[in-house]
């Protein structure tokens, strides 16, 4: 922005480092950029980021993504076990996120019943409209695996899909 027009603007929001002087009668704010700098900095996120740093490096990149590949392959048989369940997205090499559907549930469902047990999902149309129309279907349900990720969780996933599936069909 424009100094001039900046220096005109009143904060936006309020909070420390935003004030230069308060008095009874009056306050004048910081000068630029601090006048709209307000609260005090994300601290927190910046030593987390470091610790996040530090574990990736201890765990070795190679080794994360070999064990997530290994999830992938895992929740990939277990998830084609079950009768009426279809991933979408089967390339030979990806990451470990797998889309999918259950014929005749509605993805929302299944995230809602998934989540009353413990089970995160994400779904929707997850930004690819174009895709999802091409591919005839109103969206995905998305199971993500990371290094913290178990085998032992994805089959309580499978098991949960199959609640929903008694529930719903």
């Amino acid at each position: 922005g424009k100094k001039v027009i900046l220096d005109a603007m009143p904060p936006y929001r309020g909070g420390g480092e935003m004030i230069k002087e308060v008095t009874f009668e009056k306050t004048i704010y910081n000068d630029l950029p601090y006048k709209f700098e307000a609260g005090t900095p994300n601290i927190a996120d910046v030593v987390a980021a470091q610790t996040a740093i530090e574990y990736v490096e201890n765990l070795g990149k190679k080794a994360i993504a070999d064990y997530e590949h290994e999830l992938l392959g895992y929740a990939t048989e277990a998830l084609q076990s079950i009768g009426g369940l279809r991933i979408v997205g089967t390339a030979k090499e990806k990451v470990s996120v797998i889309s999918f559907v259950l014929e005749g549930i509605h993805p929302q469902d299944i995230g809602v019943i998934l989540d009353q047990q413990g089970i995160a999902v994400r779904t929707g149309h997850h930004c690819t409209q174009p895709l999802m129309k091409r591919l005839g279907i109103v969206g995905t349900s998305r199971a993500s695996f990371a290094v913290y990720n178990t085998k032992e969780e994805i089959d309580k996933l499978v098991i949960g899909l199959e609640r929903v599936k008694k529930m719903l069909n």
